[in-house]
């Protein structure tokens, strides 16, 4: 038998949708013991990653600025000193890519996040290599 709960009222505005400001004055990855220019020259190095990687696979801006947002958020709810920023922001791309409707394969972006890391290096371009085997 069907429960005939009341629907529940979802009510969205700007003073809900924010970040409160406390949230943002004391970040997790500030509780950790990093500094809060490093936490900033962090956030800003992923989110130019996004913006680079986005480019390179032909992405719309608005899915880049929507890996952009969803990188932002989830770092202000877990610690950058926890969790790798380039493996995170490789999953916001990706993930931004299929809800703005021009998905790329999780491969290719796997590839250009490998590429920027190397060219950001000076190394020379080689293939990613995981559990032994080579991946192009």
């Amino acid at each position: 038998m069907a429960r005939q709960d009341k629907p529940v009222k979802v009510v969205l505005t700007l003073e809900n949708c924010m970040i409160p400001q406390e949230r943002l004055e004391n970040t997790p990855s500030q509780i950790d013991g990093l500094s809060t220019a490093d936490e900033m020259d962090v956030r800003v190095l992923a989110c130019e990653m996004i913006q680079h990687a986005g480019i390179l696979l032909r992405l719309p801006q608005v899915a880049m600025a929507s890996a952009q947002v969803l990188f932002q958020r989830f770092f202000y709810g877990k610690s950058l000193v926890k969790h790798s920023f380039e493996h995170k922001a490789m999953a916001c791309l990706f993930l931004a890519a299929k809800t703005e409707e021009c998905p790329r394969r999780l491969r290719d972006v796997i590839n250009v996040f490998h590429h920027i890391k190397q060219f950001k290096a000076g190394s020379g371009a080689m293939p990613l290599t995981v559990l032994n085997s080579t991946v192009h």
